[in-house]
């Protein structure tokens, strides 16, 4: 019987070489003459230490990512600054926060007044596609019309992937709005689709494009109410299961039964990365395509509130990042605080195209070419639904407050909040101590809610008022 892995062409070969000659020299600083191809490979719900390029991980999920990492650069402190799918990904579509551009929850559409990635590449050129899960249009599973796609030319998606398809029913629609299906695990079909657009694309070699393929894995199935790792996957990983110390010092959640599962999708995931690596290599597209991995949030599997994101911790808005291509220096690694308008500025500027002035984020070019002086010092996260709360992350500070009684399904933000948490990340990187009611750290409290207040009103917030938790 073939096996799931000989199937995708999946063995070392699958794999970055890090011995080829020439075949991918380190990347410089200087931008390319021709425009870079830009694809970005988006999973969904994906921890950042799944991936061990991040920490030195028993599991050896990430191959392919991991030695990718190591030809481009890896941006070691990356996160949301929504923990939720839509807002999140509105934000790396337009550069914004989600009370800027409107999806601050899910269920709201991103209307077509707010420029996204695909009009800004397509002004400059691009041919655009988008391939997987949208989120941004409220059509369930019904097609989703032009005008709410984004701008995107190509199109090959579903607004809610976990409705309209199954870990083994591939389900979408095409640009002209026909149901599409592909059989197979749902990662490794839409990769098929993936390999399609790329085998067209070195054929006709009219445009550089911008494709965004974004994954409904490692999120669980909804209606299944679990997380569907391959058939057999979730088998390597149930003896002897490894756990991240966050999820074992909460004496909660339901991990004990979906971590399995959960890093079978993250391998699957990753083995379905080497066969777009493979392909890029073997229709010579590498050497001049920008290539993002990142996820929109990660996952806590119901240890920080009844279910597996929206909360301020590490375990939801910490996520993997890394950029390949022209313009990455080979094995670099940025230790700033990243967030995801940063990625939306970044993929623009590593493609020559000018970053526009109300984007909330910044390239990290600048960054790995030393210029770290004018440098955010903390991220700034909106958090809706299971609250209306916001949050600071510093290098060593998380401070989070929240609005009491605020329906976070109907707010978008509040007039007043109150302290909810604080970590010290140096001490407590697993963040099991909250500090916020302790009387030695209340100028900690006075400095970072003042740092609050000003990125709020940044944002087009009015300033709060900030009850202090000892009030």
């Amino acid at each position: 019987m073939i096996s799931r892995r000989e199937l995708l062409g999946i063995g070392a070969a699958s794999l970055i070489s890090m011995d080829e000659p020439n075949a991918r020299r380190a990347r410089g600083s200087k931008l390319p003459q021709r425009q870079p191809n830009v694809l970005v490979f988006f999973t969904d719900q994906q921890r950042w230490d799944t991936c061990g390029c991040y920490h030195d991980s028993p599991l050896h999920l990430t191959p392919n990512l991991d030695r990718l990492a190591t030809e481009g650069t890896l941006v070691r402190h990356s996160f949301t600054v929504q923990p939720v799918c839509a807002p999140a990904r509105a934000c790396l579509q337009t550069g914004l926060y989600g009370t800027q551009h409107g999806v601050w929850r899910n269920g709201l559409p991103l209307t077509p007044n707010h420029k996204t990635l695909a009009h800004y590449f397509a002004e400059a050129g691009y041919h655009t596609a988008y391939i997987g899960k949208w989120h941004l249009a409220c059509t369930g599973v019904k097609p989703v019309p032009r005008e709410l796609r984004g701008g995107y030319e190509e199109w090959l998606a579903a607004d809610v992937l976990e409705m309209t398809s199954h870990p083994y029913d591939f389900r979408v629609f095409d640009t002209g709005n026909r149901p599409y299906h592909r059989a197979g695990y749902r990662v490794d079909a839409q990769t098929d689709c993936v390999l399609d657009f790329l085998r067209r694309q070195a054929q006709e070699k009219t445009r550089p494009f911008f494709l965004f393929t974004s994954y409904l894995e490692p999120h669980f199935q909804n209606d299944m109410k679990r997380f569907v790792a391959p058939d057999g996957y979730a088998d390597r990983y149930r003896n002897n299961l490894y756990a991240p110390p966050d999820l074992v010092h909460a004496g909660k959640g339901d991990w004990p039964q979906e971590l399995p599962d959960y890093y079978g999708m993250c391998a699957s995931l990753d083995e379905n990365l080497g066969r777009v690596l493979a392909a890029l290599d073997e229709l010579n597209l590498r050497e001049n395509t920008i290539l993002l991995f990142a996820s929109d949030h990660g996952c806590h599997f119901r240890t920080r509130n009844d279910e597996y994101k929206r909360s301020c911790h590490e375990s939801s808005i910490r996520v993997p990042t890394v950029f390949t291509g022209p313009g990455f220096r080979k094995g670099h690694v940025i230790d700033e605080l990243v967030a995801i308008p940063d990625w939306s500025a970044t993929l623009l500027d590593a493609a020559g195209i000018k970053v526009p002035d109300t984007f909330m984020g910044r390239s990290i070019l600048p960054l790995i070419h030393g210029h770290h002086s004018s440098w955010p010092s903390e991220v700034f996260i909106q958090i809706s639904e299971s609250q209306v709360g916001r949050a600071l992350r510093t290098k060593r500070w998380k401070y989070g407050v929240n609005a009491p009684g605020a329906d976070g399904w109907r707010e978008s933000a509040a007039g007043e909040y109150r302290d909810q948490y604080l970590y010290d990340l140096h001490a407590d990187p697993w963040e099991t101590h909250n500090l916020v009611a302790q009387p030695k750290y209340r100028q900690v409290l006075e400095e970072l809610a003042t740092i609050l207040t000003k990125r709020m009103e940044a944002v087009g917030e009015a300033a709060p008022k900030i009850r202090r938790a000892w009030d």
